[in-house]
């Protein structure tokens, strides 16, 4: 007798037409978002598109006009104190207790989570770990960088071990090294096994952060599912870099007579190739420079960006 499979993990996140307005503003327009157990998801959108009101009903910090969602199969507007223990929520803006010291702070989150007192101390020094805080355990709030003070709220979100990590602009206001060093953070963290929504204007790292993202525009979700995906969609056709040893004229002109190759033009010495939608074989340019005697000297395919992605796929429209 077969053994019966076990079930289907619930996926992190589900949204059921969900919908949100304030008066006659429709903030979030019957979102139907799916997000599985382990994702990376960058959430993408103009300022006003409804990220964050999205972030606070996940939170449950606000309540849906219409619809619903779902938090690892966990109603948010019916069973809001189960959601809440699995999820840690990070605002793009959020308060901090200047005078007091690191571990202090923590500590307080950690007492309102109701984690024992005997616990909390290794806790703290866990997640302070974690960020790359430890050194400035003793350290004043208020004295520390905007990158640390953002790296100690994400410690905060982490001091009762959330399943779920809600991230609104988590990298603002950072210089180019905090960036990174949050980046490094969310990556260790998904590697440890958490979920991360991460909503940010910094569409490059999202780019090599996330493995999935959803991409909003006036309350409507346009398109959600993996990095690649959107790429490929947006994509009209192939394109690929070529450089020559010499004659960048004379290669130019050999590509063009390719029927595969729907444009090829010359860029600061290098030769950009459009390939005619359908064709992928780049085999072909290597072929036709060689029958021509041009010495092809590099070859490199030219991945759409997920900014150039965002600027095709909306029109800039906000609430």
């Amino acid at each position: 007798m077969s053994e019966t499979p076990p079930p289907e993990p619930k996926p992190a996140v589900q949204t059921f037409g969900l919908t949100r307005s304030y008066g006659p503003m429709l903030a979030l327009d019957h979102l139907d978002l799916t997000i599985q157990t382990g994702d990376l998801f960058g959430f993408i959108g103009s300022n006003g598109a409804g990220k964050t009101t999205t972030l606070r009903i996940l939170a449950t910090f606000l309540a849906p006009s219409a619809g619903r969602a779902e938090i690892f199969g966990h109603d948010v507007a019916k069973d809001g104190d189960a959601v809440r223990r699995m999820i840690g929520y990070m605002p793009d803006f959020f308060g901090v207790y200047k005078d007091m010291e690191v571990t202090e702070y923590l500590d307080f989150f950690a007492a309102c989570y109701k984690i024992p007192a005997r616990q909390r101390e290794n806790t703290c020094a866990d997640v302070l770990e974690l960020v790359g805080l430890t050194e400035k355990r003793g350290a004043l709030v208020g004295a520390l960088s905007r990158g640390m003070q953002q790296r100690l709220g994400l410690a905060r979100v982490l001091v009762h071990d959330p399943k779920l990590l809600l991230l609104d602009e988590p990298a603002s206001g950072l210089d180019p090294r905090a960036r990174i060093e949050m980046m490094a953070v969310l990556h260790e963290l998904q590697r440890l096994g958490k979920t991360i929504i991460i909503s940010s204007h910094i569409l490059s790292e999202l780019q090599t952060l996330c493995n999935t993202v959803g991409i909003i525009e006036k309350g409507k979700l346009i398109y959600s599912g993996p990095v690649q995906g959107v790429r490929d969609q947006m994509a009209t056709g192939l394109i690929y870099w070529v450089t020559v040893a010499s004659d960048a004229a004379r290669a130019v002109e050999l590509l063009r007579a390719r029927p595969e190759i729907a444009a090829a033009e010359p860029v600061d010495g290098q030769v950009k190739v459009t390939f005619a939608d359908g064709h992928r074989d780049a085999s072909v340019l290597a072929e036709a420079l060689l029958a021509g005697g041009v010495k092809l000297t590099g070859l490199w395919e030219d991945e759409l960006g997920l900014e150039e992605v965002f600027l095709r796929v909306t029109r800039g429209e906000t609430q």
